[in-house]
């Protein structure tokens, strides 16, 4: 009897309760980023070991190697994404005042381009900006605070999540005993949710590609044409593949990013910029969804529609969490021919 006509045993059973109970409270307790930072680990130590090979090193201790490579990689853009940013505020193009200046010379240069009823709106000098944004903080320090203790638990959850898929790779090493049914069943449900995750991860770097393909031809190709040439440019081109790996919040970032650099030539190329940037994510919003869809065997409706209903219920955690919680959940019921 095949495995997908055997009965299901007490032990699947309950493996499948846990981990439905687990991936919900994953997202209802807001834990996702260390779930995936966990499973981006895990996957990571199943590649790179197999190469190891080749230096004969295998079993346990390749692991401990693939690990340690990690830690090193990990620790090393950690290093230099903080020297980095703190060289950049430290600098002149950085500092508050800088940027103050710059954006008050392009209120100026866009407000004769602006309706009335909006110029009026619009701080006269460096100064009033300065006084402005001071005034919103003031008025938004108790947001500010939240949001920034939000960002702090995340990048804990990450570091944390980072750790424990390293410590799962290594025990998966260890075989000085024999696992009991339910810890077996168990175990193959991790690996199912594993196999989606890398599935999914190798279709969202297809997806940043195309993302960054079509942001080269609008910042390298069409803005040039118009005469309009951007600073950073190869900078803006590599964060936009990068942080794309992320789904939905490396569009944000990435967004944000091409919008303020375009703000440094005008609130014009700014609007277009992002009127662009939307246009274009609509249009990827679909090719995701296929892309997506043609590593798990699914439809591109089938994977909006999970898409829609994670997000209504779950908001960003479950718009990104959709299509590795479909992935997991399809492929198990295809494999027992349930569907």
């Amino acid at each position: 009897m095949n495995a997908s006509e055997s009965p299901w045993t007490r032990h699947e059973i309950t493996a499948w309760i846990l981990a439905g109970l687990g991936l919900f409270f994953v997202l209802r307790l807001k834990l996702l980023p260390a779930l995936l930072a966990g499973l981006l680990v895990a996957e990571l130590v199943h590649v790179i070991v197999p190469r190891l090979r080749f230096f004969r090193v295998t079993g346990y201790r390749g692991r401990l190697v693939a690990v340690a490579i990690l830690a090193i990689i990990i620790a090393s853009l950690i290093t230099v994404g903080v020297i980095g940013l703190l060289a950049f505020f430290r600098s002149d193009a950085g500092s508050l005042s800088t940027l103050l200046a710059k954006m008050a010379d392009i209120i100026d240069a866009a407000r004769d381009k602006l309706p009335l009823w909006v110029a009026d709106r619009l701080p006269e000098d460096a100064e009033s900006l300065r006084s402005a944004f001071t005034e919103w903080l003031r008025a938004h320090a108790d947001d500010i605070r939240v949001a920034s203790t939000a960002l702090g638990i995340t990048l804990t959850q990450i570091l944390v999540g980072l750790v424990i898929g390293a410590l799962v790779a290594l025990r998966e090493a260890q075989t000085n005993r024999s696992p009991g049914p339910l810890a077996v069943a168990l175990s193959e449900r991790m690996e199912a949710l594993g196999d989606a995750f890398r599935r999914i991860v190798f279709a969202q770097i297809r997806i940043s590609a195309l993302n960054t393909t079509l942001t080269a031809i609008y910042l390298a190709g069409v803005l040039p044409m118009l005469g309009i040439k951007l600073p950073l440019l190869k900078t803006m081109i590599a964060v936009t593949f990068f942080v794309g790996l992320m789904p939905i919040v490396g569009n944000l970032v990435s967004n944000t990013v091409i919008v303020i650099v375009s703000l440094s030539h005008s609130l014009g190329v700014a609007a277009a910029s992002l009127g662009y940037l939307v246009v274009i994510h609509k249009l990827e919003y679909f090719v995701n969804a296929r892309i997506v869809g043609s590593q798990i065997r699914a439809k591109a409706w089938e994977l909006l529609t999970a898409m829609l209903v994670m997000e209504a219920a779950f908001g960003i955690l479950g718009l990104v969490a959709a299509p590795i919680y479909y992935a997991y959940i399809k492929t198990a019921l295809v494999q027992r021919r349930l569907i």
